[in-house]
């Protein structure tokens, strides 16, 4: 796919702006964007800084608790914009601790976030887009079709919501509940990169939500043309959905290999500007019972990893019903995981989490997808 065949996609699932109740949605804009909005309304430009604060420092959704503003500022912000959230519809949360958000967007299209706390970390598994393009045959989300790209603001909301659920806002604690963001949800963030990256952006600044590159991940199935930019612009840890060694295997699992194949891929992952031994790329390997799970694959893959600064998750397989495939057993990932840990490359057994309530990778879907299909 060329560099103008993903501006076109990007083009065609990419929505025109969604306003709520015909006002304009203030978050998801950059300071810069707050004031030309500020001076559209006649409003001074400083007014722009305050409501960055309220907005991206504390969390603050109703203008009348914006108290440096004046009543007339206040009413006036709120005839024409919102700060909205997205609805929640439901929430579920895992025996393991981890909670599953299904969140309706302004148009009713509906995605699924997923935070996981661990003892030294609380990471957001966030989605990009509504459904995937990528129709990766061991992945739920892949049976879904694209319905859409997520905008920056849709992006963001999902990170701002479970800082609402967490209490997170105001002075940022040392110990933070929610300390990573992991760009691994719904969809293919790669072919939507720009509002993905104008959201990772906000994300990262030092004045707003604060969250350093260093704690961001994103995790693509291999959209090569835009690794670089991704590593030249964002500087972000990158994550790689592998899972086979071999381009005829990685062509059943993931179809985006025929266009990427594996050794395009990997040459991106060598120049990746963001890379060194310091900051590895993540290689995401799903365990798949007598599929990619013997001694030969882990041979490969040590081989073809060979002279990149890389570190292997082995993933136990989560299944989700009518899927095709089943998880390896222990001793195999055990083995497997020796063999290349000898090697010299991590590669921690990924331990499933979320599993009970379809949280855990490869099983996001939309609840109203579910239901639909159900009904046909």
């Amino acid at each position: 796919m060329s560099d103008e065949s993903l501006k076109s996609h990007a083009a065609r699932f990419t929505p025109t702006p969604l306003l709520i109740d015909g006002k304009r949605n203030l978050i998801g804009l950059t300071l810069a964007e707050l004031k030309s909005e500020m001076e559209t309304l006649g409003l001074e430009p400083f007014r722009a800084k305050q409501l960055w604060a309220w907005i991206y420092c504390h969390g603050v959704r109703d203008f009348e608790k914006m108290t440096n503003l004046g009543k007339s500022v206040r009413a006036k912000l709120a005839k024409h914009f919102v700060v909205w959230r997205p609805t929640i519809k439901t929430e579920q949360i895992s025996v393991d601790g981890s909670r599953k958000w299904l969140m309706a967007m302004a148009d009713g299209h509906e995605i699924e976030a997923v935070y996981i706390p661990e003892e030294d970390r609380g990471s957001l598994c966030v989605s990009s887009q509504i459904g995937c393009t990528n129709k990766c045959s061991f992945c739920h989300t892949g049976t879904m079709r694209l319905v859409r790209n997520l905008n920056a603001s849709e992006i963001l909301m999902q990170v701002m919501h479970v800082k609402d659920v967490l209490g997170e806002w105001g002075t940022i604690p040392k110990a933070r509940l929610l300390s990573n963001i992991v760009i691994m949800g719904m969809g293919e963030p790669l072919f939507n990169y720009e509002p993905v990256a104008k959201a990772v952006k906000l994300i990262m600044d030092e004045e707003g939500i604060s969250i350093g590159r260093r704690k961001i991940t994103l995790s693509t199935s291999g959209v090569v043309p835009m690794i670089k930019r991704c590593g030249e612009e964002l500087g972000i840890n990158l994550a790689i959905s592998l899972h086979a060694v071999t381009n005829e295997l990685r062509n059943e699992l993931i179809p985006l290999n025929k266009k990427y194949p594996i050794e395009e891929l990997l040459q991106a992952c060598r120049d990746y500007p963001a890379a060194s031994n310091a900051r590895r790329i993540t290689f995401e390997y799903v365990m798949l019972k007598g599929i990619n799970d013997g001694p030969a694959d882990a041979k490969e893959l040590v081989r073809l990893l060979r002279g990149i600064p890389a570190k292997i998750n082995l993933l136990p397989y989560n299944p989700w019903p009518g899927s095709p495939y089943e998880s390896s057993d222990d001793a195999t990932i055990q083995k497997f995981g020796d063999y290349v840990n000898a090697a010299g490359y991590a590669s921690p057994i990924r331990t499933p989490r979320g599993r009970d309530i379809m949280a855990a990778c490869g099983q996001l879907k939309s609840a109203s997808q579910k239901e639909k299909k159900k009904e046909e």
